[in-house]
């Protein structure tokens, strides 16, 4: 098992700044929502976490198995209801109800081999998985 951790804390006006190994990340939320538009909000870093893990993982599957990706290029997108997260009564979930991947592979391999390899990589991603799949989450008071 590996843990992963990051910290942070909220910064002013809606900015939210966490500390990722040694990188740093600061959210913020559009000028038109209270914000100052300094760093991408929440779903759209969760959205560019799943491209990034299915590159990552898919660097990994060339790798093992020997094939020739030149390179890829990735276009995410997802569709939630605002509604939920403003506190609006509605029978929506907060969280995006369609998630769309566009991937594009430079390769030598013929469709049929690129899909393989594409579903062996979202197999093999932690974050589709965590997308895909429930995981619990425990939010503690301290």
């Amino acid at each position: 098992m590996k843990t992963v951790l990051v910290s942070g804390a909220m910064g002013s006006n809606m900015t939210i700044s966490m500390q990722c190994g040694n990188h740093e990340i600061r959210m913020d939320q559009p000028k038109n929502a209270g914000g100052s538009d300094k760093g991408p909000t929440p779903p759209e870093l969760l959205l560019a976490s799943l491209a990034g893990c299915v590159g990552s993982i898919a660097r990994i599957v060339a790798h093992q198995q020997k094939l020739n990706i030149k390179g890829m290029q990735f276009k995410a997108e997802g569709d939630f209801n605002p509604d939920k997260l403003l506190g609006k009564d509605t029978e929506d979930r907060a969280g995006f109800q369609q998630i769309r991947l566009e991937v594009s592979i430079d390769s030598d391999l013929n469709k049929e081999q690129q899909l393989a390899f594409l579903a062996e990589v979202e197999r093999r991603c932690p974050i589709a998985d965590n997308l895909l799949n429930l995981s619990t989450i425990d939010t503690q008071l301290v």
